[in-house]
């Protein structure tokens, strides 16, 4: 029997706007800053080994916003998700710290693209304060999805039940051979 209080954590505080039981949309749209900063971080980095950088500078630039409104699109749907673990457990203080570093990483990035649209001239490579802050702020987000996973693999945050994951491992048909 599983504890209620277990058994809250994985249930949407709202279906239409979480996701409904068992397949939430948070860990869908986190897809979409994890993959832009991942894309700009390798545009710095690569601004610094080509010739005519710019294009790399600018896209990169623009890969940062991306990620910054794609985070802030999870962000919604993950406070959902939050609200729905019981306050006072282990599970809602690694969802804070999870929160937290989230958007410390996205106020990062929004303040690196700030930068970059203020300062940065044309024709260079990305400046290196301006790629430490990409790779401090990649890292910061590697250690905050490393939590996510904890919530949702360890914790089973937003996860079914082991009965309803059960559905997924009977066989649909015999195998040929066998009888009986």
């Amino acid at each position: 029997m599983m504890d209620p209080s277990h058994e809250q954590a994985k249930r949407p505080v709202s279906a239409a706007l979480a996701g409904p039981y068992g397949h939430p949309f948070h860990p869908i749209l986190v897809t979409v800053p994890i993959g832009a900063w991942a894309g700009s971080l390798v545009f710095d980095i690569a601004s610094h080994l080509v010739h005519d950088p710019e294009f790399l500078v600018r896209g990169a630039m623009w890969l940062i916003a991306l990620g910054v409104l794609g985070a802030l699109a999870a962000a919604m749907v993950g406070f959902l998700d939050l609200f729905a673990i019981p306050p006072g457990t282990r599970a809602f203080r690694v969802g804070l710290v999870h929160m937290t570093l989230n958007l410390l990483v996205t106020a990062a990035y929004a303040a690196n693209f700030l930068w970059r649209h203020a300062d940065h001239g044309p024709g260079a490579a990305v400046g290196g304060g301006m790629l430490a802050l990409n790779a401090v702020s990649f890292a910061a987000l590697g250690v905050s999805g490393y939590l996510g996973g904890k919530l949702a693999y360890r914790y089973g945050v937003r996860v079914v039940d082991e009965a309803t994951q059960a559905e997924g491992f009977v066989p649909t048909h015999r195998p040929p051979g066998i009888t009986g």
